[in-house]
């Protein structure tokens, strides 16, 4: 199987939407550099040294700019996978849409983001090897 091992959620205030979680359920946010697209890495589960949640069954997230991209308006899971080129070739043949190229993510693995039969967006993170 390929867990869901991420969550992320557009932000039109980034800062706003982190003092909202922060508040609201005690969630830890790292803001990145205009390097990383102004992303915020969103902690709701303790980590190891790898970044890797403690507990079984939770998982981290991020909070990114909203745009126009209909892509990107919202909330989305990311899906572990093994190897993301045979993994886009099932989406294809199980009828999903690849949306986006592949992308390495430094430090993280490589993305990219898919449709499924249901019009919903999602990602799937080939996470690199430790």
């Amino acid at each position: 199987m390929n867990p869901v091992v991420h969550f992320e959620m557009p932000a039109e205030d980034g800062a706003r939407m982190s003092k909202f979680y922060q508040t609201a359920f005690g969630w830890e946010t790292n803001q990145m550099g205009p390097e990383m697209g102004n992303y915020i890495v969103v902690t709701t589960s303790p980590v190891d040294e790898n970044r890797m949640v403690k507990a079984p069954g939770t998982i981290n997230g991020g909070f990114y700019p909203k745009t126009e991209n209909p892509l990107q308006q919202h909330p989305s899971i990311v899906i572990s996978v093994d190897d993301i080129n045979e993994s886009i070739e099932k989406v294809k043949a199980a009828g999903g849409k690849i949306e986006t190229h592949p992308v390495e993510i430094p430090g993280i693995g490589m993305y990219v983001t898919i449709t499924d039969t249901e019009g919903n967006h999602v990602s799937l993170l080939q996470p690199k090897k430790m």
